[in-house]
């Protein structure tokens, strides 16, 4: 299977030949990669070198011209460095346009604190008027990432190495806005719970045998309340536990206003703040902060029997 990565890269270098007001704007990550598109498209593929500010301000320019700019680098340099610049140049003068990270909360230990972001979509967060995907399958990325390509709004993209062994079909809300919901994965009586992108797998093994509900996210803001109580069902109260692939408690606030009319509790599992200084791999984040699939059924099982 290609890389989320990989495929962002196929499709759009495709999407550009079909659409002239699309353009890319990169900060060498990933300009290898964007090498022949660069080539067919030299003014509308633009690598500005290591300068996220840059990055950023080069794209929300593009929007203002009427161009559908995507912005590209890892998630730390996305949105963390440059945030005042997303804050300002796209949000303050009303431009839309789409960010598409790579490296997810933590895909490229070795590189350090630097290039783990585990902050972003919190981040984010604290803006209005953005739509965040959070894919967990090479598929899903395209298909959000057309999406995305064909509307003006705020969007971002948070792509991953880690990923499900396959694709969903994306869930779809109710109403005239047609936005990305939440889908029932599997259903249960004993709670429910909310696995967001690449955190699946994990979750659906984690659960396996419990009387539970399991939503599947790949679309995080809006966050679908209407799908979050509906799965809650009509009973009495409600036990929620929503486990996303970067910083804990990110979509707490989100739900506890979903159910406010009802009574109930929210168990938000993620990244810790902590910052584990000794690199390791991949899997070994995801069992130090308790994402594993043993981690996950001791913090469900321990939390649903509270």
């Amino acid at each position: 299977m290609d890389t989320m990565r990989d495929r962002f890269i196929a499709i759009t270098s495709q999407l550009l030949a079909e659409e002239p007001r699309l353009a890319v704007v990169l900060a060498d990550i990933s300009a290898d990669g964007f090498a022949p598109a660069r080539r067919a498209h030299p003014d509308r593929v633009i690598n500005v070198g290591i300068r996220e500010q840059l990055l950023i301000g080069a794209g929300a320019g593009m929007a203002l011209t009427g161009m559908r700019p995507i912005v590209h680098t890892f998630a730390s340099f996305l949105v963390e460095r440059p945030f005042e610049q997303v804050k300002l140049d796209f949000g303050h003068q009303g431009v839309g346009g789409i960010l598409v990270s790579a490296g997810g909360s933590y895909d490229w230990p070795a590189g350090g604190f630097t290039h783990m972001a585990p902050g972003d979509v919190a981040l984010l967060d604290t803006l209005d008027g953005w739509t965040v995907h959070v894919p967990g399958h090479p598929d899903e990325a395209e298909a959000l990432l057309r999406e995305a390509v064909d509307g003006d709004d705020r969007v971002y993209v948070r792509l991953s190495l880690q990923a499900n062994r396959q694709a969903r079909p994306l869930g779809r809300t109710t109403g005239s806005t047609g936005a990305t919901g939440f889908s029932v994965v599997r259903e249960g009586r004993g709670g429910t719970v909310v696995a967001v992108g690449p955190m699946l797998d994990n979750v659906l093994a984690a659960t396996e045998g419990l009387d539970v509900n399991v939503l599947y996210a790949t679309t995080v803001r809006p966050f679908d309340g209407a799908g979050l109580r509906r799965a809650t069902g009509a009973g009495p109260g409600a036990d929620v536990v929503i486990v996303e692939p970067y910083l804990a408690g990110t979509s707490t606030a989100a739900a506890n206003e979903a159910l406010m009319e009802l009574p109930h509790r929210v168990l938000g599992l993620g990244v810790g703040r902590a910052e584990l200084r000794r690199y390791g791999q991949m899997e070994e984040h995801l069992a130090a902060h308790g994402l594993d699939a043993r981690g996950l059924r001791e913090r469900i099982t321990g939390f649903l029997r509270g």
